[in-house]
Formats: C-alpha cells, sequence, structure tokens
C-alpha cells in the first residue's frame, strides 16, 4: 500500500512539474486589433467594388420589376375571369392559367439566377480582399510585435494603441487598387459514367 502511495504521489509530482514547465515556456501574448468592417467599407479597391455591386443590386431590382408588374396584371385578369366563371373555368381559360402559371415560374426562376450571381460575385469580391489583407494583417501584426491579431468588432474593448487598422490599410491600398466584381463561371459537374452490366464488361 505504501510502494503503491509513494508511487502515485511521484507521478502527480512529475506532472505538476511538467504543467509548469510547459506554462512558463508559453511567451505572454501580444495582441493587435484590426477594424475589419472599416477595411471592406474604406478601401480603395473596396469602394469601387461596392459602387458595381450597387449597380448590380439595381439593376436586378429593375429585371424583378420588369417582370413582376406584367405578371400581377395578367393574375388580376385570371382571377377576373375565374371569378366570373364562378370556379369552373372552361378549357380557354384553364390553358390561360396554365400558361400564366408556366411564365410565373420562368420568372421566379430568372429572377433567383440573377440573386445567386450577385451573391457570389459579393463572395468573389471579399474573397480577394481576404486573400490579400491576411498576409499585410500578419506582417503589420509581427511588425507591431504582435503574437495575435483580433478583429476589433469581436472585442469589447480595444486600445488605441493596439490598433494597426490605419497601416493594414495603407498597404492593403498599395497593393490591392482594384477587384473583379464578376465571380468565375460555376464548373460544370461531369457527367455520370454509366455502370457497366456483367454482360458489358465482357
Amino acid at each position: 500500500m505504501t510502494k503503491h502511495m509513494l508511487a502515485g504521489l511521484a507521478a502527480a509530482t512529475a506532472l505538476a512539474a511538467a504543467c509548469q514547465a510547459s506554462a512558463q515556456a508559453v511567451p505572454d501574448a501580444k495582441i493587435a486589433v484590426v477594424d475589419l468592417a472599416r477595411l471592406l467599407s474604406d478601401c480603395t479597391a473596396c469602394k469601387a467594388a461596392n459602387t458595381q455591386l450597387q449597380a448590380q443590386q439595381n439593376s436586378l431590382r429593375t429585371s424583378a420589376q420588369s417582370l413582376s408588374t406584367p405578371l400581377e396584371t395578367e393574375a388580376r385578369s385570371l382571377q377576373t375571369a375565374v371569378t366570373a366563371a364562378k370556379g369552373n373555368p372552361d378549357a380557354a381559360l384553364q390553358a390561360r392559367i396554365t400558361a400564366f402559371q408556366t411564365k410565373q415560374q420562368t420568372a421566379q426562376r430568372q429572377i433567383a439566377t440573377q440573386q445567386q450571381t450577385l451573391e457570389r460575385n459579393v463572395a468573389y469580391v471579399r474573397q480577394q480582399i481576404g486573400a490579400k489583407a491576411q498576409p499585410i494583417i500578419q506582417q503589420v501584426a509581427q511588425q507591431r510585435g504582435a503574437t495575435i491579431a483580433m478583429d476589433k468588432g469581436g472585442t469589447f474593448f480595444a486600445a488605441p494603441s493596439v490598433e494597426i487598422t490605419d497601416a493594414v490599410l495603407a498597404q492593403l491600398n498599395a497593393q490591392l487598387p482594384s477587384v473583379s466584381t464578376t465571380a468565375p463561371a460555376q464548373a460544370q459537374a461531369p457527367a455520370a459514367t454509366p455502370a457497366r452490366t456483367p454482360a458489358q464488361g465482357r
């Protein structure tokens, strides 16, 4: 029993010593803060991209309006006709309803496709800016002696002395004067190869 107790005490002592050595080996963290929201709104490339993306948004809104307005007019006309038919439309009216539903579905698909394109363009702009900003943030933070860089939006308080946004913004403007607001086309998925039957394999 005494041997087991001594062995357990020795193991606990060794573990405590190891933990203490590990804690002593980790240096104190020094934090730098970057205002990412400001970068995305104030950088030269960001401003130009935001203007172009806003134009794309306005174009999408105009397109949606041009598609929906005639459909709304036709829907009211059909509703009047269905009401006059007392809920029992003849073949001609039924054909009109079917044609309207087809046009409505086509318009919805068209608007959804345009919306997805805009969302991909926004994501592509952020991707280009992020790819260029990340190494700049790391470099500036290390030059200031920081071991950690954080987004200012995720902090409760940050002293002005630890903020490096201005330095990062200056380098980002110099290295990334513009970005593309048109995302690359999505790759088409390859067609599935039909499975070979045992007979075909011979």
